[in-house]
């Protein structure tokens, strides 16, 4: 029995796994792969070139795929690639890239991505993130992995939101943020580290208490951020997670979230 209901229409050039199931009045475009295990909604939209991996839930009315809303886009055949195993819930909008940048947009694995997210042309987003509803992030964003964005978080273009990084709800970021900061308000401001997620993950008080130092090296101890990384240099050395902290703080270019 065919899992892909009458009442949906798929382009004869679509590629979907055998075990794939499709919803009542969903489109899926030419050039589309879904891989096995996926359950794609009714009244869901997906457009080409894009690639879905395995084991993937996609709510009703999500848009997958489609032309992004950058002027200079021109129609080129530009894609949007899906990891593994995420859950996009109703009403999201995923866009494909630009060739203004390497002309993709990419969502890694294990993603929750809550109802009316909206991930636009050229971002790239890892693995075990969660945006809760309505979290929006604008063309070129990076997010790490296990980033949390709170609901009606606004990301600006070519920001980077580091690994573990969290904003509040509401939150209007304009600025990089470092990997494990929690930030909030708008303009968003840095409010210290995610603690608890940190002792939720099995960090061990030595490492979190490092952690703490670091925090304020940075943020609380007057220093010019070259001379705050200078003296990070040698805790970086001794913990994985602080070298991530400060790399995250080495990469950006548009300045960090203070």
């Amino acid at each position: 029995m065919s899992r892909i209901h009458p009442l949906a229409i798929v382009d004869p050039s679509a590629r979907l796994a055998d075990d794939v199931e499709v919803g009542p009045w969903t489109l899926i475009g030419a050039d589309v792969e879904i891989g096995p295990g996926c359950v794609i909604g009714p009244h869901v939209v997906i457009r080409g070139p894009t690639r879905i991996g395995a084991g993937n839930r996609i709510f009703q009315f999500a848009s997958v795929g489609e032309d992004c809303q950058d002027k200079k886009y021109a129609g080129e055949p530009t894609r949007l690639e899906i990891g593994d195993h995420n859950v996009i819930r109703e009403g999201c909008t995923i866009h494909r890239g630009t060739v203004q940048d390497q002309g993709i947009t990419r969502i890694g694995s294990h993603n929750l991505l809550m109802a009316y997210v909206h991930v636009a042309h050229d971002c790239v987003v890892g693995d075990h993130i969660i945006m809760a509803n309505n979290a929006t992030i604008a063309g070129h964003v990076h997010v790490g992995n296990g980033a949390i964005l709170g609901g009606y978080t606004t990301v600006h273009q070519f920001c980077r939101i580091g690994d573990f990084a969290m904003s509040a709800a509401n939150s209007a970021v304009f600025k990089d943020i470092p990997a494990f900061v929690m930030v909030g308000g708008n303009p968003a401001e840095a409010h210290g580290m995610n603690f608890e997620g940190m002792r939720r993950r099995g960090y061990s008080p030595e490492l979190i208490s490092a952690l703490r130092r670091a925090y304020k090296v940075v943020y609380r101890q007057s220093l010019t951020l070259q001379d705050a990384l200078v003296e990070l240099q040698q805790a970086a050395e001794q913990y994985p997670e602080i070298a991530l902290y400060r790399d995250s703080i080495l990469a950006s270019t548009r300045g960090i979230t203070r």
